[in-house]
């Protein structure tokens, strides 16, 4: 029988984990077919219930129920209470729901496998302080980095966070004006200023001379954050790579078997390009 898996999000058209997670299965023989759901947003729990009810195995939740999904995960990684957020969702043989976190591993793997960079003893600047850095920062400083810097406009916000997490590695807060005179390796823009076309202000003087610079969304074109940050001389990077190895991750959790991702980002850059 066909097992079944889903992704809830509200709008949801968009995504691209239907045609991503068809590849997986093509590539690793899994017999499971992966659709996209849309869920109101004051009946989330309730469409949940009915996929699972129906026999549904697995599913990822985006914007905007992952900190719901959260809420109604009966067990939780210990990822997943770091970021405050579900996106992963497995439905056990003992019919609870086990609730899971993929983003920031999504990250550090595409840093590390796609783009072969180190972040040991790497100088992180992180921009802003939503729940998508919330994410990512326990991965990032498992990967025993130097130090990482969180910023954003709210100042209080990144202290917050950066007190969240101060057990876990090197970590801090600053506003944009306190980052003056401090250089970083590597930069990555977790603020939804990409999605209005705006750029955060941060200092150009941040990037070291060998910086590389990530923005977490992405696009058939640079972000303006990643255009300023390659007028600058960074290296650039965007969260193509992260949207596929974080659905690789679900994929293992819910299968046990890890599938290439290669051949699936080169596929998904492909096409949206040609879009």
């Amino acid at each position: 029988m066909t097992d079944r898996f889903c992704v809830f999000g509200n709008p949801v058209a968009h995504s691209k984990s239907p045609r991503i997670h068809a590849e997986f299965a093509r590539l690793t023989g899994q017999d499971m077919r992966y659709e996209a759901r849309l869920a109101a947003r004051d009946d989330f729990a309730v469409s949940l219930a009915s996929f699972f009810s129906a026999g549904g195995k697995g599913c990822n939740i985006t914007v905007p129920f992952k900190e719901e999904a959260w809420r109604l995960a009966a067990v939780r990684s210990r990822r997943a209470e770091k970021a405050g957020a579900v996106n992963t969702l497995l439905q056990g043989k003992d019919g609870r729901l086990y609730g899971d976190n993929t983003d920031g591993i999504g990250l550090v793997r595409d840093l590390q496998l796609n783009a072969a960079y180190a972040l040991k003893d790497r100088r992180v600047l992180v921009l802003g302080a939503g729940g998508a850095v919330r994410g990512i920062l326990s991965p990032l400083l498992a990967e025993h980095t130097k130090s990482v810097v969180v910023v954003n406009r709210t100042v209080e916000k990144a202290r917050q966070l950066a007190h969240m997490f101060q057990a876990e590695g090197t970590i801090r807060s600053s506003d944009f004006a306190g980052l003056t005179g401090e250089t970083f390796d590597l930069v990555i823009n977790g603020t939804s200023a990409s999605l209005q076309g705006e750029l955060p202000p941060v200092p150009a003087g941040v990037l070291a001379a060998d910086a590389l610079a990530y923005d977490m969304m992405y696009g058939a074109k640079p972000t303006v954050f990643l255009q300023w940050a390659a007028e600058h001389g960074a290296a650039t990077r965007d969260g193509l790579g992260m949207l596929v190895e974080q659905a690789a991750e679900a994929f293992f959790i819910w299968r046990q078997v890890r599938p290439p991702t290669d051949s699936v980002l080169a596929l998904q850059r492909a096409e949206l390009v040609k879009n």
